[in-house]
């Protein structure tokens, strides 16, 4: 499969997720994998669902990374924004979160949980995470979750994160790692490893 073909159906994929949460996929999505990878309870509950629904990270990134309140935040790969709701509301409406995702669709479901939500200053951007739409050194703090095993340009991604992260702000990332290659027959778009 072509590098532009993979990223056409993860995209799909991501898509489908956005507009029917609840629908068959060939990931989970959701709170209880929101639960089980380590979001506490009692702060899904304070989340509008749209953003919990159509959860599709590996970790709990915003909730274990160091924030400062002033930090401007980048959420690379937000989704439906579970991950830049929790950032805003830990910068206390003092910094700022700019969420950046290559499906509309999931960003239409981050925009719904922004505005059913006091965000503080939240941005959603729709682009790639190998040309993002930010100044050199404009950014303290980027979230990462599960985003460099859908994307064969992971080169590039690197390359940007260290663009656009100031010197000395940081990365907080998580992702699934294969510990042996998969075989050939499970070689699929849905396998997730680019």
């Amino acid at each position: 499969m072509s590098d532009v073909d993979r990223r056409a159906a993860v995209r799909d994929a991501y898509s489908a997720a956005a507009r029917d949460p609840h629908g068959e996929h060939p990931f989970t999505i959701g709170r209880a994998l929101a639960l089980g990878v380590g979001y506490p309870a009692q702060m899904l509950d304070r989340v509008p669902d749209a953003a919990v629904a159509a959860f599709a990270g590996v970790a709990a990134v915003s909730v274990h990374a160091e924030l400062r309140p002033s930090d401007r935040v980048l959420d690379l790969g937000c989704g439906a924004g579970l991950d830049a709701l929790t950032a805003a509301a830990r910068l206390r409406q003092r910094g700022e979160v700019v969420g950046i995702d290559f499906s509309a669709d999931m960003l239409r479901c981050a925009q719904r949980a922004r505005g059913a939500d006091d965000a503080g200053r939240l941005v959603l951007c729709c682009a790639s995470a190998e040309a993002l739409p930010l100044q050199d050194g404009s950014v303290d703090v980027a979230l990462v979750n599960g985003v460099f095993n859908l994307n064969p340009a992971r080169h590039a991604i690197f390359d940007e994160l260290a663009r656009v992260v100031r010197p000395g702000g940081r990365v907080y990332a998580a992702e699934l790692i294969l510990q042996v290659p998969l075989p050939p027959s499970e070689m699929t778009a849905a396998s997730w490893f680019a």
